[in-house]
């Protein structure tokens, strides 16, 4: 009998761990790393495998975490409570959190990754290795669709689009391959239905709005849940905290208040876009009143301008074809009660909003993400609709930063150098705030710059650590000039190589400052060392850009045609300047595009001693075609006219310089302990 008890627990045992290794998600993040390594081997099928692999983890620890937040919220609800069991519920419901999540995905600590990886993710990189892959292994019909998802979030990337029409072109590729793979319900049903209301298929196009609204509500009960996990505590450090228990617990519900406020927007916002569509949720009820008109629904179509009013009360139009369907069915109507319920809450939320934002000092508040469009000029009482045409509403807070004082700024200073040569200003570049030069250093400068990029610079400095930070197709390596210092001083490359860098940066700096005649002092900001080479191997048939189109201090947003002055852009960069150190490779031209990103303006290409300059906003969008051959080099410079913001390791780098100045060292063998420090 003891024998069977022993043999017992330990069959036990195994089946507990098999119980738990079954459960046990493995983590996307490092499924996605090891696919991007096979990627760089040319193991294209691991690449497959581990990206595939680490989207259905991805999806998963997302859908588990709804789910289970869900099922415990319903459980264990805050509804009938007494007060003073209050923290006994919240124990039960994190309990109930845990058992669950752990039982579907396994320990929570797995899972927990970094903002960035999270950020790749949303941002759909997995499929841009995907489609390469596919590619490569001639599966041209699950390349497209990767291709096809890549570019629904990234509309900027022009040369993705260009891939997307050879696909279409291609043998043994179908017009139903190209599908969104992490299209969203509520929106796939949506455009669906506009496209077939602007055709006038009003009664196929009610089935789909009303699909749509479904979805909706439900991505907005998912959205929501999401909002209960960890949140970040951006206006204070939370260990500082002086604070008793109940303002801790009060900032911490504004905080999810506040993310689910911002499901609002999130619903609203396509792919790779910045701005919500304008007037979204109530635009549904607006277009099935007047489908169903068409239809000869009257009583739907009441209803729906009725919930219409509910978001935008005493409209005119609406109001107008209210009245046109009241007359017509000799009865009154009921708006929408899940738009009530739904308003109803929304209004309670921005209550306990304005509550929690005075209680802590905090601004949280940014508004309704539903605006009128304006009211319909409609002289026959006859009900009128949308006419399909959808914008975008930038978001409350939010700044248009194209400069609107361009007029006021001035170009054309003295070059300070006597061999600087100026070649193109914004004229010829075809825009504002932009000027090229050339020889703003010698044949030798380039060549002993390039020849300390090649000992100092780092895969994936600067760059987070990422050594395609821009594209998988090239290898990014940079170095700032306090580094390349350090390593002078250690005698591991020549002293006076790491002074040019220093020197010519500052060289650079002073010819922008004078050009651009301005009337306060421009520092620095950040001052980057960066070759970025072709990878063999991945030129075939490549056509995306090095560098994607962007601003260096804003957010550009392509479709709505402008650029948002906030994080995470750098926002307080004002002018930019790249000086090139040769030009013996292929591709890499730099370019000037429109705020679409897409029309190309100007175009400069890179040599020894050329360098391009220019205001940092959305008025000078700009980008790298590919490096298709060979290794592109450069010093990039970003300068700022606040001195707040001043680059750290440059004033760093100028201690140093004084120190070795005030030492005579420049031109004295160094005898250095390589293990002292600056």
């Amino acid at each position: 009998m003891e024998l069977n008890s022993k043999i017992y627990v330990f069959l036990t045992c195994i089946l507990q761990a098999l119980l738990l290794s079954s459960a046990s998600l493995e983590p996307f993040d490092l499924l996605y790393d090891n696919g991007v390594e096979a990627f760089y081997k040319g193991d294209y099928d691991s690449v497959v495998r581990y990206m595939e692999s680490a989207l259905k983890s991805f999806s998963e620890v997302r859908q588990t975490r709804i789910r289970c937040r869900l099922k415990c919220s319903d459980q264990h609800r805050f509804d009938s409570f007494l007060t003073d069991k209050i923290f006994e519920l919240i124990l039960y419901r994190g309990h109930c959190l845990n058992q669950c999540i752990e039982g579907k995905i396994g320990a929570q600590s797995m899972h927990k990754i970094s903002e960035d990886i999270i950020q790749e993710f949303n941002r759909r990189i997995p499929y841009n290795y995907l489609q390469l892959a596919y590619r490569k292994l001639g599966q041209l019909d699950k390349a497209a669709s990767a291709a096809h998802t890549y570019f629904q979030a990234n509309p900027e990337h022009v040369e993705m689009g260009e891939d997307l029409e050879q696909y279409k072109a291609q043998k043994g590729v179908k017009e139903e391959d190209f599908i969104d793979r992490e299209s969203r319900p509520h929106q796939k049903a949506f455009f669906a239905g506009v496209k077939l209301y602007d055709k006038g298929n009003y009664e196929e196009s009610v089935t789909l709005f009303e699909e749509a609204l479904t979805e909706y509500y439900h991505a907005d009960v998912e959205c929501r849940a999401l909002c209960e996990g960890p949140q970040h505590f951006e206006e204070q450090k939370h260990v500082l905290y002086k604070y008793n228990l109940y303002e801790l617990i009060s900032d911490h519900y504004t905080q999810v208040l506040h993310c689910q406020h911002e499901c609002v927007r999130d619903l609203a916002t396509r792919p790779g876009r910045l701005s919500p569509v304008e007037n979204y949720l109530p635009l549904h009820y607006d277009y099935l009143q007047f489908a169903y008109f068409q239809a000869g629904r009257n009583e739907k179509a009441l209803e729906c301008a009725l919930t219409y009013l509910l978001f935008h009360e005493g409209e005119e139009f609406m109001t107008e074809n209210m009245e046109y369907y009241r007359e017509v069915l000799g009865h009154d109507g009921q708006p929408r009660k899940e738009a009530e319920q739904y308003l109803r809450r929304h209004k309670q939320e921005l209550d306990l909003l304005l509550i929690g934002s005075s209680n802590l000092g905090v601004r949280y508040i940014e508004g309704h993400y539903w605006s009128s469009s304006g009211g319909r000029e409609d002289a026959n009482r006859i009900p009128s609709g949308t006419d399909g045409w959808m914008d975008y509403v930038p978001i409350s807070g939010k700044r248009n930063v194209t400069m609107s004082v361009l007029h006021e700024l001035r170009e054309g200073g003295p070059l300070l150098y006597e061999n600087v040569r100026l070649v193109q200003n914004s004229d010829t570049l075809n825009g504002n705030q932009r000027v090229l030069f050339d020889d703003v250093i010698s044949e030798d400068e380039c060549s002993e710059l390039k020849h300390l990029a090649h000992t100092v610079t780092a895969a994936g400095d600067g760059y987070k650590g990422k050594m395609s930070p821009h594209t998988p197709n090239e290898k990014f390596e940079g170095a700032t000039v306090l580094k390349t210092l350090k390593y002078g001083y250690e005698g591991r490359v020549p002293l006076k190589s790491a002074r040019l860098f220093y020197d010519v940066s500052e060289k650079a700096r002073r010819i922008i400052e004078s050009y651009f005649m301005l009337n306060s002092t421009l520092h620095f900001s950040y001052t980057h060392l960066v070759c970025r080479t072709a990878i063999s191997g991945q030129q075939d048939h490549r056509n995306d850009l090095s560098h994607p189109i962007h601003a260096d201090n804003c957010l550009l947003d392509p479709e709505a045609n402008e650029c948002w002055k906030e994080p995470p852009a750098y926002t307080y960069r004002d002018y930019s300047a790249l000086l090139y150190l040769n030009g013996d490779f292929d591709g890499g031209e730099f370019i000037f595009t429109e705020m679409d990103a897409k029309t190309v303006t100007a175009s400069v290409k890179p040599r020894c001693g050329r360098m391009v300059g220019f205001s940092s906003g959305g008025e000078n969008p700009h980008g790298v075609r590919a490096v298709t051959r060979g290794q592109r080099c450069a010093v990039a410079l970003w300068f700022t006219l606040d001195p707040l913001y001043r680059e750290l390791e440059r004033l760093q780098a100028d201690e140093v310089i004084q120190a070795l100045d005030s030492q005579h060292m420049w031109d004295q063998g160094l005898h250095i302990n390589p293990k002292d420090e600056l």
